[in-house]
């Protein structure tokens, strides 16, 4: 039997104070707020072999460094009397941390514990941290996040911070070579001046898109839609498309996520009919520097309109990487704002656009190269054989997400492949829909690869 050690790092006369919620912390906790038992799959985690092993108290340090550098992991969250959030900043508290005896398979069953249990942001910090100890070192650090503290942008900030407090560098070092953007500020920002009318340019971008868009992409089927259908997740398992991809990026100078975004915006086109694509795109990016660096949750989502996506590919591609880029300048705002803008629109057109199918490029890095091959060869003849190993599966299946749902797909990079992950509404888009969209989006972008003259 499994027997845990409950630790504690103390933090003490630590930065504390008290502001409104940011836009990102207001609408992760809105959104986390309606899922009742399902909270818990908008956690945040950082599972990390610690190699060659790190003796405990100097580990314990480094985590007591991590909290005294981001405010946000210090942050409760607490509405007040009109129900707006407030970020409540300690300067002192303890954090417990789980130390178990054991190894791989111990860390992943801690992993799954720690990751598996929703947040009280109000009561607790937003952080959970497991350590397991083989051979009296620790070999394995399990953190897991509530996603009010951070998204997957900030976390690689988390590992770095890691690295360098491991390497001996201390907290007000770090500080000074990675500046970053405390979570109260950005409050400040975002009410000021500059800020609210940054908010009301991208709501006001918004509502125009919504206004014209189309406003139904998929007819639903009324033999499928059975109330309690569950929703088909299917994955493909790609090492072509990871090749594919960055030679298409680098052979037409756009970013591997705007080739991605085509590539789901003809797919959408073809299947749905429309020759306009309209997405919902979580934009995995931070555009100033001081964001850049933040460990806090920016709940950046774009809605990405391109007209004309069924046409050939290339200029697909071209249209789609402009479309984009004004998705993301127009990304952050007030949801709560925005929610009652588009109330209104639809009081008053009846209807808005179609925004219930979701892109998201949850990658951590860049497939920037071709995965190694056991025989390097050409370009065409290393993506064919690639395209041998492609599979899709069908591993999961989720309870509805509500009425306004088509499909959300994720693209996860893994060693030696690029991952879509799609779960949609059968009743929408059936399971040979969903096959053929993805099987649509490798094949359209090795396609542009060999037209670049990689054959």
């Amino acid at each position: 039997m499994t027997t845990d050690q409950l630790l504690r790092l103390r933090v003490a006369a630590a930065r504390s104070g008290t502001a409104p919620a940011t836009w990102g912390q207001q609408a992760i906790w809105d959104a986390v707020a309606v899922l009742g038992a399902d909270a818990p799959r908008y956690n945040v985690a950082l599972p990390l072999p610690v190699e060659p092993g790190r003796p405990l108290p100097a580990l314990l340090d480094d985590l007591t460094g991590l909290l005294l550098l981001h405010d946000s992991l210090r942050t409760r969250l607490l509405p007040d009397d009109s129900g707006r959030l407030c970020q409540h900043l300690d300067g002192e508290g303890e954090l417990p941390v789980v130390l178990r005896h054991g190894d791989r398979a111990d860390a992943d069953a801690l992993f799954a514990e720690l990751l598996g249990q929703p947040f009280d942001t109000a009561r607790r910090w937003p952080l959970r941290i497991g350590l397991v100890e083989e051979d009296g070192l620790v070999r394995h650090l399990v953190i897991v996040l509530s996603h009010t503290a951070t998204d997957g942008w900030g976390v690689r900030r988390l590992h770095q911070d890691l690295i360098d407090l491991a390497a001996g560098l201390t907290v007000d070092r770090i500080r000074a070579l990675r500046p970053a953007l405390r979570p109260a500020d950005e409050a400040v920002l975002q009410h000021s001046p500059r800020g609210r009318r940054r908010d009301e340019a991208a709501r006001r971008y918004w509502c125009e898109r919504l206004a014209s868009g189309p406003r139904r992409l998929f007819e639903p089927d009324a033999a499928a839609a059975a109330p309690d259908r569950l929703l088909p997740n299917a994955r493909l398992h790609s090492p072509a498309l990871a090749g594919a991809v960055a030679l298409v990026a680098a052979g037409r100078g756009v970013s591997s996520s705007s080739v991605l975004l085509a590539a789901a915006a003809a797919q959408q086109a073809r299947l749905s009919g429309s020759p306009q694509a309209l997405l919902q795109v979580v934009v995995n990016n931070r555009f100033r520097p001081a964001a850049a660096q933040a460990v806090s949750t920016m709940a950046q989502e774009g809605l990405f309109q391109l007209s004309h996506a069924d046409g050939p590919f290339s200029e697909v591609l071209g249209r789609a990487r402009t479309a984009a880029l004004t998705a993301y300048r127009h990304a952050a705002y007030d949801k709560r704002l925005l929610d009652r803008d588009i109330a209104r629109l639809g009081a008053e057109q009846g209807r808005v656009a179609d925004i219930s199918c979701t892109f998201n490029d949850a990658r951590i890095t860049r497939a920037d190269a071709l995965p190694a091959t056991d025989d390097p060869g050409s370009g065409a003849v290393t993506l064919d054989r690639l395209r041998q190993r492609t599979r899709l599966s069908w591993p999961v299946e989720f309870p509805q997400r509500g009425p306004a749902f088509t499909f959300a797909m994720d693209v996860v990079l893994t060693p030696d492949a690029l991952e879509l992950a799609m779960t949609a509404d059968a009743a929408l888009l059936p399971r040979a829909g969903m096959e053929s969209f993805l099987f649509g989006i490798e094949e359209s972008v090795v396609a542009e690869a060999r037209a670049l003259g990689h054959e």
